[in-house]
Order: C-alpha cells, then structure tokens, then sequence
C-alpha cells in the first residue's frame, strides 16, 4: 500500500515564495504521474500542476503558469511543487496526488491515490 505526504506549507505574505515536497513511500511512484490538487475554503478542489512519470511532460492552470513549478526526482520517489510570488488568492490546503499512468492528466477523478495535504495561507 502506497502513501504519499506532503510537506512544506506554512503562512507567507504575498509575494513570498513556498516549496512544497511530496514524498512517496510504500510503493514506488517512479513509473506515475504525479499531480498537486488544491482545496479553498468552500471551494472544490481544483487542479494545479502535474507531472508525467519520466518529469518530460509538465502541465499547469492558468492561475499559476509562470508561477509555480512543479518537477520530480525518482531517485528520491519525491515531487516538488515551487510556488513563487504567491497570492492571497493561492491559498488552500495543497494535496499530492499519483495516477499509476505514465501520462499526467489534469482532472482529479484520475488519481486514485491521494495525500493528507499541507495547508499553505497567503496574507495580504
């Protein structure tokens, strides 16, 4: 049974910048692609970026393209979210999700695995 975790999150003044870590364990996540998800306050979850299994591809929404970044490191069955000049509006807990496709997919009903999430708050 695979677990993903995430790490990284905390209370930033807008503008800052976040890195947020997903680390896989349990199973090995190299051959997945990987996706960052987040969830406002009365909001649905949404959509951020996400990663094939070999970092080639990498997809983002337009809220945060030339913002964040999202990249891989197999070797440590870890994914990365950067997060630069954050926004109040970016804030919401952040979730790591992995889809056992090589492909990845920007809808969240095609991962099947999921973390806990980190909370990210951005103030004004």
């Amino acid at each position: 049974q695979g677990q993903l975790a995430e790490s990284g999150g905390g209370l930033v003044q807008a503008g800052d910048s976040l890195r947020l870590s997903c680390a896989a364990s349990g199973r090995t996540f190299s051959n997945y692609a990987m996706g960052w998800f987040r969830q406002a306050p009365g909001k649905e979850r949404e959509f951020v970026a996400s990663i094939s299994w070999s970092g080639g591809s990498t997809y983002y929404a337009d809220s945060v393209k030339g913002r964040f970044t999202i990249s891989r490191d197999n070797a440590k069955n870890t994914v990365y979210l950067q997060m630069n000049k954050l926004k109040p509006e970016d804030t919401a807990v952040y979730y790591c999700a992995a889809r056992d496709y090589v492909n990845a997919r920007t809808k969240a009903y095609e991962y099947p695995y999921w973390g806990q999430g980190t909370q990210v708050t951005v103030s004004s």
